[in-house]
């Protein structure tokens, strides 16, 4: 994948940044309220399916090229296909279904399923995955994916494009300074300090407005000790031990010098190019990290086993990024025929190297395609079994209430003021827990 389209890859998390969860939610709400208009079979004309650019410049004539090749059962529509860039991606959806324009069934945000069905917009794809345990799909899906999607209504989407959030190590640099491959937190912090005697920093971060991994790598080390955003009332709970510690860590890490000081500012573009001019040695990253690279450093950037933390747990952050049928279809029917269609004539947008993340089905990990990259292989075979999504630790759902730290301006405060290490863990966290109080969605 070229760096510019992985800088769009990693900003994709964040799609309710730029308004803010309350702003969002609000314009959503115009959309009008559950049961009014938009009814299950309400649209005529073919199945609308709108995609995302989930990868490089091959990613959407192909998946163009692959729902052209759909043929219907006889009384069920064909499928027409749109491609919608990153760029006000909500606002085109907000303002399309507002209007009964919208699709059949697209991607989106990782957290925009939930928003429309609480809107009353999605259809459920209960009876889709039902049909999906005979056909063997469901069976295909990792294991647990598809709870994540649950809801107290039903399953508002199905799992599409796996993003996690990992430990990369440059393998050259870390051999240069003489230090070991981090197996858990303070080897990470020897590493860090071995690094920094030849001039290289041992945790990358970006903490610029929209830079949403510098947040998402602090959320993925809450994560990995055990610890995470919301409780099982799926509520905010940031001000544990657990979180605590992570917090710690990571204002040890910036004391200690391990951070770049300019981090406080780095867009995700900065942080590339520090990695890429081997400034940075290590970091918490989207998978797509060494691709986003490139060049003769790519080789070299390597992803490292789950970190065991201080606590002695494992686990981190992920995105399991999806698919959602909406209630204004031409047929409920032909958007669940398309969709089994989709996902068992997919395996080509990641045997043929167009940059999508990671894959939901084990028959597409397990392509030789697949498994040739060191790193996707590592991924899928080692961290996602302990990964997380946004509603842990309390829960392995997504739901509402996720939106408020996906991307939003209170999840950027949080980042800087940690990366600019004048604040301690427990006010950082306090901060940070009644700002999301206040901005969950109604």
């Amino acid at each position: 994948m070229a760096a510019q389209d992985s800088q769009a890859a990693w900003t994709r998390r964040g799609f309710l940044g730029a308004s803010g969860t309350v702003a969002a939610a609000a314009l959503l709400a115009a959309c009008g309220s559950p049961g009014s208009s938009g009814s299950s079979g309400s649209s005529s004309g073919p199945l609308k399916f709108w995609n995302q650019p989930w990868g490089g410049p091959a990613f959407n004539p192909l998946d163009k090229k692959i729902t052209a090749a759909y043929k219907p059962a006889s009384g069920l529509p064909a499928a027409t296909y749109q491609a919608v860039q990153w760029a006000n991606f909500l606002q085109t959806y907000t303002s399309a279904i507002a209007s009964n324009t919208g699709p059949a069934v697209s991607s989106g945000g990782g957290t925009q399923a939930f928003i429309f069905a609480h809107q009353g917009k999605i259809a459920y794809a209960d009876h889709l995955l039902e049909s999906w345990k005979s056909n063997g799909i469901y069976d295909d899906l990792f294991p647990g994916l598809a709870g994540t999607m649950k809801t107290a209504k039903g399953y508002a989407a199905v799992p599409y494009n796996l993003d996690l959030r990992v430990l990369f190590y440059n393998d050259s640099l870390l051999r240069k300074a003489g230090a070991t491959v981090p197996t858990d937190w303070q080897s990470w912090l020897d590493a860090a300090a071995a690094l920094k005697k030849i001039g290289v920093y041992g945790y990358g971060a970006a903490g610029g407005a929209g830079a949403n991994n510098g947040f998402q790598g602090i959320a993925s080390l809450m994560v990995n000790n055990g610890g995470g955003f919301f409780d099982e009332n799926q509520q905010p709970n940031c001000v544990t031990p657990a979180n605590i510690e992570a917090v710690d860590y990571v204002l040890e890490m910036v004391s200690k010098g391990y951070v770049d000081p300019r981090s406080v500012a780095y867009t995700q573009a900065n942080l590339v190019s520090q990695f890429g001019a081997q400034k940075c040695g290590m970091g918490v990253s989207p998978v797509s990290l060494a691709a986003s690279v490139g060049g003769p450093v790519q080789p070299q950037l390597k992803l490292a086993s789950p970190l065991t933390s201080a606590s002695g747990k494992k686990g981190a952050l992920f995105f399991p990024n999806n698919i959602m049928m909406y209630t204004n279809t031409p047929s409920q029917k032909g958007s669940e025929a398309f969709l089994t269609y989709y996902y068992k004539n997919m395996a080509p947008l990641w045997t043929q190297n167009t940059g999508i993340g990671l894959p939901p089905l084990k028959s597409i990990a397990a392509t030789k395609e697949f498994q040739a990259d060191a790193n996707n292989a590592k991924a899928i075979n080692e961290w996602l079994p302990v990964c997380k999504p946004w509603g842990a630790p309390g829960s392995g759902h997504v739901f509402l209430n996720c939106t408020v730290v996906d991307g939003t301006p209170i999840t950027t405060t949080f980042t800087q003021s940690l990366l600019g290490g004048k604040t301690s863990a427990k006010s950082a966290l306090t901060t940070l827990q009644s700002a999301m109080k206040s901005n969950l969605p109604s």
